[in-house]
């Protein structure tokens, strides 16, 4: 029996699917409520951190672009790492990677939890109860097929996008003159110290809180693997994830801060509702609210699947226990979506019995994405010279080609150092450190063992 075809993942994502995962991973919850900090730290001018950010995002993407077009067999964007790098960085890279996101899973439901129980009223049952409910919820989702994870995906992330795009014709509307009362508020992105009231330093220093935001563009890579059109759905990613990036974050924050004055937006409020507020929609928190519930699920929804992915692909390589191997009759490796569930729920019970090791658990995922990303850009220098030496041309090169490889390594480089100088940032730069290290120390054990 070949049992690798056996337990051979599905082909059952369709276009439309791959279109709105793309999205869904720029748009999470980060945007409609964690940018009230960003805006704090740089004042209107916060709109050049996140053009700064999504630069640079958009050049990790083109080089996992390159590697996943030039080796479409390969199942997991974790597993360039091994290509280009050994055996231990396919290894660690992998690990990390389903840490960081098995992290995000009880993050999120603790989140999605609060907002059903305190903005929309939900208080038939207690936080935790909510939270483990949205949990398996999306286990069943994630165990039922492929196509069913990006049904939900394609669902959530419409929510998501229409709700951006009528945001953005209400309050461009309002900041123009047509529905303000007083007129043309456009001033509000000058007249409160200036563009850059604290500096074009501040400017720079506020990539870092605002590049963990826009993290999740490489979902679909992961995805493409059980895609129908992986090459083009791969390609259409990076050459758009751009102007997803500005219009979702550049525009709507622009015209936001048009609307409402800088000085008056503070964490941890949605400076999209505030917005709402101003503009005098009807029940702007309860729409909010229900907005940015759908983002939530939406992450919850992507963590089980890339979790779930990471692990088979992991197992699949003798760096996980085999058994992980095995798909269900839908071709879901279904037990690594209930291993990530586990881990969601332990995350769940950690929160409950204990908010400081809870908290300690997500220091030390915090800067690991940016450590996988370095990871993956060395791993890409190194596969497209070895492509250059055997006389092999990418079919979708990394532009300038080694100069913007090696200065989006050194940007990723600053953004860590600025964490480290950072008191706020610097205890999840040294936690993360710590579990990089114990990863490192996991291969040299399994090696060993052989």
């Amino acid at each position: 029996m070949d049992t690798k075809n056996e337990n051979a993942l599905s082909r059952s994502l369709q276009p439309r699917h791959m279109f709105m995962i793309t999205i869904g991973g720029i748009i999470g919850a980060g945007l409609f409520v964690g940018s009230s900090s960003a805006i704090e730290t740089a004042g209107p001018a916060v709109v050049v951190s996140y053009a700064i950010t999504g630069l640079l995002i958009l050049l990790v993407m083109r080089m996992l672009g390159e590697m996943a077009v030039s080796m479409q067999g390969v199942r997991s964007f974790t597993e360039f790492a091994r290509a280009g790098l050994g055996n231990w960085a396919g290894f660690s890279i992998g690990w990390l990677y389903w840490y960081f996101w098995g992290i995000v899973i009880p993050i999120e439901a603790i989140a999605g939890a609060k907002i059903l129980h305190d903005d929309l009223g939900f208080i038939a049952l207690t936080q935790l109860q909510t939270g483990g409910i949205l949990m398996l919820l999306m286990t069943g989702v994630n165990l039922l097929s492929a196509r069913s994870y990006g049904e939900f995906e394609f669902w959530f992330s419409s929510i998501k996008v229409g709700a951006i795009l009528a945001f953005v014709l209400v309050a461009a509307a309002y900041a123009f003159g047509f529905t303000s009362p007083n007129g043309n508020t456009l001033s509000n992105l000058v007249s409160h110290g200036g563009f850059a009231p604290m500096g074009w330093v501040a400017v720079l220093a506020a990539v870092t809180t605002v590049i963990f935001s826009m993290m999740g563009a490489e979902i679909v890579t992961i995805a493409a693997a059980e895609s129908t059109e992986p090459a083009k759905a791969v390609a259409r990613m990076t050459s758009s994830v751009i102007s997803r990036i500005m219009l979702f974050y550049v525009l709507s924050l622009t015209f936001i801060l048009a609307v409402v004055p800088w000085t008056d937006i503070h964490a941890p409020e949605s400076p999209f509702t505030h917005a709402l507020e101003v503009m005098g929609i009807p029940g702007a928190s309860q729409i909010m609210s229900f907005i940015i519930l759908t983002a939530v699920l939406s992450c919850l929804n992507s963590c089980f699947y890339i979790c779930s992915r990471v692990l088979f692909v992991l197992a699949e390589k003798g760096d996980a226990p085999r058994w992980l191997v095995k798909t269900n009759a839908q071709k879901v490796p279904s037990r690594s979506v209930l291993l990530g569930a586990a881990a969601g729920f332990l995350g769940l019970y950690a929160q409950a019995a204990s908010e400081s090791v809870f908290t300690f658990l997500v220091n030390a995922s915090g800067a690991i994405i940016l450590f996988i990303y370095i990871a993956m850009a060395l791993a890409q220098i190194r596969l497209r010279r070895q492509a250059d030496a055997d006389g092999h041309r990418p079919a979708l090169p990394m532009w300038g080609f080694p100069y913007l490889s090696y200065f989006a390594i050194g940007a990723m480089v600053a953004v860590l150092l600025a964490m480290v100088l950072t008191p706020a940032l610097s205890t999840q730069f040294w936690a993360s450190v710590v579990s990089v290290v114990v990863v490192l120390l996991a291969y040299q054990v399994r090696r060993l063992r052989g």
